[in-house]
């Protein structure tokens, strides 16, 4: 299974989202390629803030850090979630495990136009150790967890693996 070095933003996004999607996810059942909603998100990143490089972290690959260490993160939905800001943190958490002080995130949300800045604290670096440990426990269980109420799957690439009957 995985290690905590192994624990990259899409682990983190899916234990805010679903654990049930964080399990599957971890054991390589990854149908993004057939979500529309997936295919939406890549096209909205590829096409907002075109100066910026991805930044790749190893197990994390972030969207872009400026210059005075922000960590900026394109998303496609029209408001920011907690899973989000949990990803941007996980983030910064990693490049000060590298020596870069990351001041925080910036979440970028072309389709409102709008941002979120989040600061990242010494709560929010203990906030992402312990998204850790618990995206661990949640890979390492030998059951898949259970599966959300219907109306919490909408859009999710993982629909017709959960709800196959």
């Amino acid at each position: 299974m995985i290690g905590a070095e192994d624990v990259g933003g899409v682990h983190v996004k899916y234990l805010y989202h679903c654990r049930r999607q964080l399990w599957l996810y971890a054991r390589g059942i990854r149908p993004e390629h057939l979500s529309a909603t997936v295919q939406l998100g890549e096209a909205v990143h590829e096409t907002s803030y075109t100066r910026s490089s991805p930044i790749d972290l190893g197990a994390a690959q972030l969207d872009h850090l400026d210059g005075a260490a922000w960590v900026h993160e394109v998303k496609s939905s029209a408001k920011p979630s907690r899973a989000d800001e949990a990803q941007a943190m996980h983030y910064c958490y990693r490049l000060h495990a590298i020596g870069i002080a990351a001041q925080g995130g910036v979440l970028h949300y072309p389709k409102t136009r709008r941002t979120k800045r989040l600061p990242y604290t010494p709560q929010a670096a203990e906030q992402a150790e312990a998204d850790i440990a618990e995206v661990l426990e949640v890979v390492s269980a030998t059951t898949s967890p259970p599966l959300l109420a219907r109306s919490g799957c909408r859009g999710c690439s993982y629909t017709d693996y959960c709800w196959n009957e």
